[in-house]
């Protein structure tokens, strides 16, 4: 899957842990579905998984790694991925926008994407299938992309894995799971959570200012294929000025959390939040209370890596400090009024606790931390 900030890559297997204490509640609304990684990972599981999110790209993810069903899909995504990795290079607004005017792929991958993404556009497939093959393009991009991970900045000199050839592979679509077909939503939040139901809601959602919109711009284009006008060093689409979410917004993010719980209609309410977001986990905890019963198990994790590095101006030089490396993930679980469990949540989760552990983050790490103690950072965040 791409890398992203916030992935719920190294918490995946606490998350799936926590679900599988509860083996009576089946399906599981992921609200703010992101890389679809919980849900993914939640459907491996078997539960009947409903993700949403209300960006393109995000979108694209959760219909191939959670709506789509492999024994549907995979044949023809196959034969689809193979042609479409075969076509020569033609370059058009891709190449222009992210190699040309920003530097975020080598102008020859950029090429590769323009006529894929034009012959994908041209097929008019059935969505499940064509987002399936949109995610095959997406991921092969990501791969010779020249990026700490975020799409707010490019390197000043191409990473090593720039250098490589664009190569289309074929997502992990998993089989269809036993409780009825999985969902894939791009609604936003609140209207998603007053209007998809679950035994389950799973909510992840942003932490800080920082638009996933403006962070994955490149990705956003790439689904909705829209060539929109864009500005800035980053060649950010124009609506990263205008698409905002209430949870970027610190005079908003409590409110519009609470609303969202508030509104959840489950009998078990999971949110992961960490301890460098808008909220403190007093102000989490009171919201929850007026759910239910809540329980918290602590992780501790190796911050995102432009957070180890620092922030670097266009002329590479740093500006800034590096603040703390390391910060706590939570994982608050609330059995609502609707639940029927049978035993308190100490008695089902006791054991789970606050576990310590190092980890990684959802970025690669080797080479940009390498190249930002060179200088070798390109665009600024703007």
């Amino acid at each position: 899957m791409i890398k992203y900030l916030g992935s719920k890559r190294t918490l995946l297997p606490d998350l799936v842990a926590v679900l599988g204490r509860f083996p009576e509640l089946r399906s599981v609304v992921d609200l703010f579905s992101g890389t679809s990684r919980v849900g993914h990972a939640l459907k491996r599981a078997g539960h009947r998984v409903v993700a949403n999110d209300h960006n393109a790209y995000a979108h694209a993810l959760a219909r191939c790694y959670v709506a789509a069903d492999r024994e549907q899909v995979i044949r023809d995504a196959e034969r689809l991925i193979r042609e479409l990795g075969a076509l020569p290079g033609k370059p058009g607004y891709f190449t222009q926008a992210f190699c040309v005017d920003a530097r975020f792929f080598q102008p020859k991958n950029g090429a590769r994407v323009d006529a894929i993404r034009d012959a994908i556009a041209a097929k008019g497939l059935p969505p499940l299938l064509e987002a399936v093959v949109l995610v095959s393009l997406m991921e092969a991009a990501d791969r010779v992309d020249s990026t700490c991970g975020l799409q707010m900045a490019y390197l000043k000199e191409w990473a090593p894995r720039a250098h490589n050839e664009l190569e289309l592979r074929v997502p992990d679509v998993l089989p269809a799971v036993a409780d009825g077909p999985c969902e894939a939503h791009c609604l936003d939040a609140l209207e998603a959570v007053r209007t998809l139901e679950a035994d389950v809601v799973y909510v992840d959602p942003p932490y800080n200012q920082h638009s996933y919109l403006s962070n994955y711009h490149v990705w956003e284009t790439l689904v909705r294929w829209d060539r929109p006008p864009y500005y800035g060093v980053a060649c950010k689409r124009e609506d990263c000025r205008t698409r905002k979410s209430a949870f970027n917004a610190k005079a908003q993010s409590l409110e519009a959390f609470r609303a969202v719980v508030r509104a959840a209609r489950a009998q078990l309410i999971v949110v992961s939040f960490n301890d460098e977001g808008y909220l403190g986990r007093d102000q989490i905890e009171e919201s929850l209370r007026e759910r239910g019963e809540v329980f918290v198990v602590t992780k501790d994790f190796k911050r995102y890596v432009g957070a180890q590095i620092g922030i670097y101006n266009p002329l590479g030089q740093k500006v800034g400090r590096v603040g703390r490396l390391r910060n706590r993930e939570y994982i608050y679980v609330v059995a609502t009024e609707r639940a029927s469990l049978g035993r308190p949540l100490a008695s089902i989760l006791g054991d789970l606790g606050a576990r310590p552990e190092p980890g990684g983050d959802g970025v690669s790490q080797a080479e940009t931390a390498a190249a930002a103690a060179s200088g070798r950072v390109g665009a600024s965040v703007r």
